[in-house]
């Protein structure tokens, strides 16, 4: 994730990357080659690319959008009927609903949706994102972040995404890159920049002393003790936050049992929050 404010050069580096900005000094470098030395055409190809704006062609049906790449990589047709179709599974889109409709049919979460499935068609190893949820609503927003985290992990592609939204960078980045006026102030985990902000500037942008918001980043299965648990205690999945956690106690719980899969492997209390959040990090302690 690229995060900073307006202006700092988030969008100047990503599209640095597929050449739609030159350098002026520097290299980049995709895979161990350099991509200033690479056929323009043939690595905007291999790479994709969603923004904001979706920018899908109003004149193609959702199928012939999403086929693009593949097309003009010559893949048969019948490789590229089946990868649209996918696709639009991956997103959460009835290939039979949606394959011959127009974007003007669409609502701004679908054509987003779209865009994304358009961009890792021809399966890039890359796909740049330029605040491609920005223009939708909050709920459907953290609808496609999800999805993303399951494209990212599914098909295993890079992914730089660009934000200037905090939440998001958080919800989404394994890397966090800080910029401010063109300068990098701090790349790490988002826990490890929550918990020791390498600047003022970092602190207060990401409200590093907001404990909430580091009990998000850590999992339940990093603080629970292994064992068997109650029958009727209450469950929390392995996976889930220790904000998730949290609230489970605030709610009433006093243990919860941790699921993995069909079998419980552990239990969690209150304390073990307590304990995984002072050795996680070294700014400020839960009340």
């Amino acid at each position: 994730m690229l995060l900073g404010p307006s202006g700092c050069g988030k969008s100047t580096l990503l599209r640095t990357v597929n050449r739609l900005v030159p350098l002026q000094d520097g290299r980049v470098l995709l895979d161990e080659a350099d991509v200033a030395r690479a056929d323009v055409t043939t690595l905007r190809r291999s790479i994709g690319y969603a923004i904001q704006e979706v920018g899908l062609f109003a004149h193609m049906t959702v199928g012939e959008n999403v086929a693009i790449v593949p097309a003009l990589l010559a893949w048969e047709r019948s490789r590229v009927a089946a990868r649209i179709d996918e696709l639009l599974n991956l997103v959460h889109l009835d290939p039979h609903r949606y394959r011959d409709r127009y974007p003007r049919e669409l609502s701004g979460g679908e054509q987003q949706r779209v865009g994304v499935a358009r961009a890792i068609a021809a399966r890039p190893p890359v796909l740049l994102m330029d605040e491609p949820f920005g223009a939708v609503d909050a709920i459907v927003r953290a609808s496609l972040q999800e999805e993303t985290r399951q494209i990212a992990r599914t098909l295993q592609t890079t992914i730089l995404f660009v934000t200037h939204d905090v939440e998001e960078a958080l919800r989404l980045a394994d890397r966090l890159v800080v910029l401010r006026d063109g300068k990098v102030e701090q790349y790490d985990t988002p826990l490890a920049i929550l918990s020791a902000p390498a600047t003022p500037y970092v602190g207060r942008l990401l409200d590093a002393r907001d404990v909430i918001r580091r009990l998000s980043l850590l999992r339940v299965r990093d603080a629970m003790v292994p064992g068997t648990s109650d029958a009727t205690m209450p469950e929390i999945l392995a996976d889930a936050s220790l904000r998730d956690a949290l609230d489970a106690f605030l709610s009433g719980a006093e243990t919860l049992a941790v699921r993995a899969g069909a079998s419980r492997i552990g239990t969690i209390a209150y304390e073990n929050v307590r304990r995984a959040l002072r050795a996680q990090t070294a700014v400020g302690t839960l009340p």
